[in-house]
């Protein structure tokens, strides 16, 4: 575990130094966050039947999902795939650690440390600049803050498994980019991002509590919204937590089923 640690730390530190591209990365979450805000802002407008959220609630569910947009499972850990592509991943194979827990500690610090370099300038933008009717609101309770903090620690780990499949992918197709195209619409679209679940159908409310999507955004922006409330959090977190362990464990299992027929192409 310490050389996960070791790594972690390591990793982190050196995804903290792209600061221009987390300039811009914020300029340009905050500019489609006002962009979002302003479509919904029309839409309850438009309409005079009762929405399941209130248009309150529904802008700071939008400023959470820009402020940790870079969490969300969009693409894989490039230098893996490149150690994989150039046949270099045989340096890797080499290493007295587990393969699945390296490239895990990797994905966990590719979703945490450039999420979290961009996360306070949108959320203290978002509280302190936009018109009021378009800030984000302060947590529901202490207890929601808590709540909503233990989550999206779960969400991080969550998004590292699914991220480190679109490695572990590339074990047996060449590019990747099928898997890296075909799940980040699902995530997007299933976890709350485009859209706030609660505004699906009621019959298929259960299908997306079900899958793991839902345990990225939705549900630890509803615990801070306090739409959820404290005795959500340990079936939230066993949710969360439920997925991550077994598409981790998914990961080791093809990591080890590839490696018995792996071909190394380059070096």
């Amino acid at each position: 575990m310490r050389a996960y640690a070791a790594l972690l730390r390591l990793r982190c530190l050196l995804l903290l130094q792209y600061r221009v591209a987390a300039f811009a990365g914020i300029c340009t979450q905050v500019f489609f966050g006002l962009v979002r805000v302003m479509i919904f802002d029309g839409f309850f407008r438009s309409s005079s039947l009762a929405q399941p959220m209130s248009f309150a609630h529904t802008v700071t569910y939008i400023w959470l999902g820009q402020a940790l947009l870079g969490m969300l499972p969009w693409n894989g850990d490039r230098e893996v795939q490149d150690l994989i592509r150039t046949g270099n991943v045989s340096y890797e194979l080499c290493r007295p650690v587990n393969l699945n827990g390296l490239w895990l500690s990797r994905c966990v610090a590719l979703r945490s440390a450039p999420t979290a370099l961009r996360a306070v300038p949108v959320i203290l933008t978002a509280s302190l600049l936009m018109p009021p009717e378009y800030r984000l609101a302060p947590p529901a309770s202490a207890a929601a803050a808590l709540a909503w903090a233990l989550t999206t620690a779960g969400a991080v780990l969550l998004a590292a498994a699914i991220t480190n499949l679109y490695s572990i992918a590339l074990l047996w197709t060449i590019s990747g980019e099928g898997i890296a195209r075909l799940v980040p619409p699902f995530v997007a679209l299933l976890g709350g991002m485009l859209i706030p679940l609660s505004f699906f159908p009621d019959w298929m409310q259960p299908l997306l509590r079900w899958l793991p999507f839902s345990g990225l955004m939705d549900v630890p922006f509803r615990l801070y919204l306090g739409q959820l409330g404290p005795g959500d959090l340990a079936g939230a977190l066993a949710h969360q937590l439920g997925w991550a362990f077994g598409l981790a464990l998914l990961g080791q299992w093809l990591i080890s089923r590839g490696l018995k027929r792996v071909v190394v192409q380059g070096g």
